[in-house]
């Protein structure tokens, strides 16, 4: 069965949406954001030196772990939205909501300093 022309637009509307939120959340990520040095400090302890044995990869490690936490953090006052609503699926205003999260934890991160 094909969709027809109005769930393919809802469709892509969702796609540029969750595309929005990864790119954000990739942004506070980054080593030039606000929230990677003192995660960088706090996950240094963690990786012991027989998994982890680059300083590069420990690196690494801490901007997926950020960029990770971002997208948790933002998604709960989208979970919470569709708890109170009832809803059974994701729709376009919960993500919108998600990505607003999203954006405001990218934002010290846009700004200039």
């Amino acid at each position: 069965m094909e969709p027809n022309q109005q769930d393919r637009q809802g469709i892509m509307q969702q796609d540029a949406l969750l595309v929005g939120i990864a790119g954000f959340s990739l942004l506070c990520g980054m080593h030039f954001s606000p929230y990677f040095d003192p995660a960088y400090i706090l996950l240094r302890p963690f990786t012991p030196t027989f998994i982890v044995s680059s300083p590069l990869l420990t690196f690494y490690f801490t901007s997926l772990f950020v960029s990770l936490f971002a997208v948790i953090v933002a998604g709960v006052p989208a979970a919470l939205y569709e708890r109170f609503s009832g809803q059974q699926q994701t729709n376009l205003t919960s993500l919108l909501i998600w990505l607003g999260g999203v954006l405001l934890l990218a934002l010290p991160t846009l700004l200039p300093q």
